[in-house]
């Protein structure tokens, strides 16, 4: 560091300083400024994006526990519109499969959950992939439902690997492939799957009448 004798000497010396460096300390303060602000305008706005569409989803569940079938739909497709990458669409999304496919309406239900597995969030993509193998066990789809299954990347079965294998089981009996079937069943048992019916499953298969159709 430059050592100066007198006062006069350090103020020319800042001066100087001020002169090489002065604009760009400006610029460069302002552009903090304006970084920080932008950053907390866009946090509070997402913050506020998120309580309007969880209001929205709110509603959304309030009118189907009602029976206001109408206005599931539109809350839902305003979900869609003006909150398409917020969680809660797809939340409301899933929601709105489900009432369809309580109301017999299934061909609408797998649409809705193909959509949903192709979402970012993997979580909520196995989810929808599960509901959908499920709407396909219930209408006879065997077959589709385990390409359905196959299509699964096994590296991001993660936590549901187990209602996968229950699933398989599921299906496999659909096509009386009872031994595909009861391994199926037995992997997701031996992972420690906990499903009620389980191993219901696994004991119909090794009833007598099932030993003797063999």
């Amino acid at each position: 560091m430059a050592i100066y004798d007198t006062e006069e000497e350090q103020l020319e010396a800042v001066k100087r300083w001020w002169k090489e460096n002065g604009t760009s300390t400006v610029v460069g303060l302002v552009i903090g400024v304006a970084i920080i602000i932008g950053w907390n305008y866009w946090q509070g706005y997402k913050k506020e994006q998120a309580n309007q569409a969880s209001a929205i989803y709110d509603e959304l569940m309030s009118a189907a526990e009602t029976g206001q079938n109408e206005n599931v739909d539109k809350l839902a497709k305003r979900l869609q519109e003006q909150y398409a990458s917020s969680k809660y669409n797809t939340y409301g999304s899933l929601f709105l499969a489900k009432v369809k496919a309580e109301k017999g309406d299934l061909n609408a239900a797998k649409d809705i959950l193909k959509k949903i597995i192709d979402s970012k969030d993997k979580e909520l993509s196995h989810i929808a992939r599960i509901r959908l193998v499920q709407l396909m066990l219930a209408r006879g789809e065997y077959e589709q439902g385990l390409k359905v299954i196959n299509e699964v990347d096994q590296s991001q079965v993660a936590k549901f690997s187990d209602n996968y294998d229950e699933l398989v089981g599921d299906l496999y009996v659909g096509l009386d492939r009872l031994e595909e079937a009861r391994t199926a069943y037995q992997k997701a048992l031996k992972n420690g799957y906990r499903s009620p019916l389980l191993q219901l499953k696994i004991d119909d298969l090794t009833a007598p009448e099932k030993l003797q159709a063999k």
